[in-house]
């Protein structure tokens, strides 16, 4: 067996891949098998490097003058040479002949000036667009807004990033290369072709170098054709659900559904009865009660404040419900115009989703989001503005909780009595029982973890646009509410055995779901709680850790687990007469697979190295034995 030199947590210097130079790094780790140390420089940087690349702090000797820096970040050439040679030098410091040491002093400045940054990979999924289309929109910066500029070259996990920091008598240059060794002769030559860009200004002849990078936006969901098909047909979709779920005996045969008249999906009233609910809900948003928090910070390290009181909007909400019950208001209403309801919240989407692109035009740049690229219908569809507020009433925040999913609830009820009118019966039965309960559990467990909301990808990555205005406006109380709503015109009578074993899928999924999002927030909040000792976890180039145990070690996602459980648990109560109410499990599962692909894209761009450990770790993303 080979032993070790060095040690971990050990300082020593580390050659970057690449070049002959030598840095300050720690060893991180070390692998028995590839003979690898894990190591990380000061700028953050893991590299996994040979041990003869390695060498102890004692082999070097510290240099009496120049500013020599340890780090990569930093290093600055610190000799001179001949005022011939290239625009890009610093003053004549050294009294020894230009002639006499020409090549072996250019060689050497070449190598002091270079400076390698290592940064988490961007991917670019194009979906089909050319990067000259218009889905892409270059980063527009003032020269002299910086004193360099940056050109990314992908390679293999990793984005390699090198700068080139010139005096300031002169302007910035930038050039490529990748993490394969090359040898001086290449860099020298590729640097001197960059510099035969002279420019002259004014009485003094100032050189200026420049390569023009355009900054590739990441765009999903197939970037512009793929968000006007969802933006036009998820709507017609959703009516023809809707539809379908009225009909006495659904079927494909009978596809498309018979469609109504238009005065028969439109009415102001009810029109005007949303808006009602909509602001009614908003009124409850700005009561002075709850806790304040703060949220994760910005980019530009803003954090910015939240009142938790959804949990009590629901209550209040609940009176009021319960207050109409005993004034004999008929709640029928609601079903009787269920259609008209979805067009009108559709409606209500859309002029909220134009609002916003509107004022987003207005934003500061540090406003935007990072899943905006520049493209106007791309970003009216996943949001262009992050966080957009009107005072401290934060829309995106509203939206996600109250309107939609305390609406929910609501549906769910009207339902209920829908059934027990259309049905003739005394007490509502046990299919729709169960299909109420459970899915107010889930609500009112969402409402009393609030704050949670915080750090998912809605709230600290996507804008709020079109996507997220329909989909908690309308898509969550009027598709979540599907089993419900199909219960009404088809009952389905449950025995008892039956609806223990439903009701045991449900708990389960339940305990999963909240467990794993309970110890998630908990280390997140404090990672040094004595509570959390007994998880392990691999450390990142961030200064955040990885979960690799507990409820995290067994799969990468358990909450994604757990909610698909339950999703199911909602959908059996229904029977299998018929496909339709097991729509929203087929929904949930594409949802949810769809959401488990961008999480892993964002975390590998995020972590880099430490991600690959994690993946190794917990080989299973959703579900167990199924990679």
């Amino acid at each position: 067996m080979p032993t070790r030199r060095f040690a971990d947590g050990e300082v020593v210097r580390g050659r970057w891949p690449g070049s002959s130079l030598y840095y300050e790094v720690e060893i991180l780790s070390h692998d028995s098998k590839s003979q690898l140390y894990t190591v990380k420089y000061k700028d953050g940087t893991e590299l996994e490097l040979k041990e003869s690349d390695i060498k102890p702090l004692t082999s070097f000797r510290q240099r009496k003058s120049g500013s020599a820096s340890s780090s990569p970040s930093r290093r600055r050439g610190s000799r001179s040479r001949s005022r011939s040679r290239s625009p890009g030098r610093p003053p004549r410091s050294s009294r020894r002949s230009a002639s006499a040491s020409h090549q072996a002093d250019r060689k050497e400045v070449r190598k002091e000036i270079l400076e390698v940054k290592l940064t988490p990979l961007v991917l670019v999924s194009v979906f089909g667009s050319s990067p000259a289309s218009p889905a892409f929109k270059p980063e527009h910066r003032e020269k002299n807004d910086l004193p360099h500029k940056t050109t990314q070259v992908h390679t293999g996990s990793f984005s390699l990033q090198e700068k080139f920091h010139l005096p300031q008598e002169s302007s910035y240059l930038s050039t490529q290369y990748s993490l394969r060794p090359r040898r001086e002769e290449i860099k020298l030559k590729e640097i001197d072709a960059q510099e035969e860009k002279i420019v002259t200004e004014g009485p003094t002849s100032l050189r200026t170098f420049e390569v023009t990078t355009k900054q590739l936006k990441e765009v999903e969901f197939g970037g512009v054709p793929g968000v006007l098909t969802i933006m036009l047909g998820l709507p017609a979709f959703l009516f023809l659900l809707l539809l379908m779920c009225k009909q006495k005996e659904p079927s494909l045969l009978n596809f498309p559904p018979p469609l109504p008249a238009l005065s028969d999906l439109w009415d102001a009233r009810v029109f005007g009865l949303y808006l009602v609910w909509f602001f009614l809900q908003a009124l409850f948003y700005l009561l002075p009660i709850g806790k304040v928090v703060e949220g994760t910070p910005l980019a530009d390290g803003r954090r910015l404040k939240y009142r938790l009181n959804g949990f009590y909007a629901f209550i209040l909400t609940s009176g009021l419900v319960g207050a109409s019950l005993l004034w004999d208001v008929e709640l029928y209403y609601v079903y009787n115009h269920f259609l008209q309801f979805a067009l009108a919240a559709t409606v209500w989407a859309v002029v909220l989703s134009v609002y916003l692109c509107a004022r987003a035009l207005k934003a500061p740049r540090n406003d935007l989001s990072p899943a905006s690229s520049g493209n106007a219908i791309y970003d009216f569809f996943i949001g262009r503005e992050l966080n957009p507020r009107i005072g401290t009433f934060d829309l995106k925040y509203f939206c996600e909780l109250r309107p939609g999913l305390i609406g929910w609830v609501v549906i769910n009820l009207v339902m209920l009595l829908a059934e027990m009118k259309v049905q003739n019966r005394a007490f509502p039965s046990l299919a729709m029982i169960l299909v109420n309960s459970f899915q107010l559990l889930y609500v009112v467990d969402a409402l009393w973890n609030e704050e949670a909301l915080l750090t998912t990808m809605d709230i600290i990555h996507d804008g709020f646009g079109f996507m997220l205005a329909f989909g908690d406006l309308v898509w969550v109380p009027f598709i979540y509410s599907f089993q419900a709503f199909y219960l009404v015109a088809h009952p389905n009578e449950l025995s008892w055995p039956a609806a223990s074993l439903i009701v045991a899928l449900k708990l389960c999924g339940f305990i999963i779901f909240r467990c794993a999002n309970s110890q998630k927030n908990a280390f997140r909040k404090n990672p040094n709680d004595p509570k959390l000792a007994h998880l392990k976890t691999i450390h990142t180039s961030t200064g955040k850790n990885l979960l690799v145990s507990g409820w995290w070690g067994f799969v990468r996602h358990p909450n994604y687990l757990g909610d698909l459980i339950m999703a199911l648990a909602w959908s059996l109560p229904c029977g299998f007469s018929h496909i339709l109410p097991y729509f929203y499990v087929i929904y949930f599962t594409a949802l949810l697979v769809h959401r488990e692909a961008r999480d892993e894209h964002h975390c590998k761009r995020k972590y880099g190295l430490a991600w690959e450990k994690y993946c190794q770790r917990v080989p299973y993303r959703i579900f167990p034995h199924i990679y």
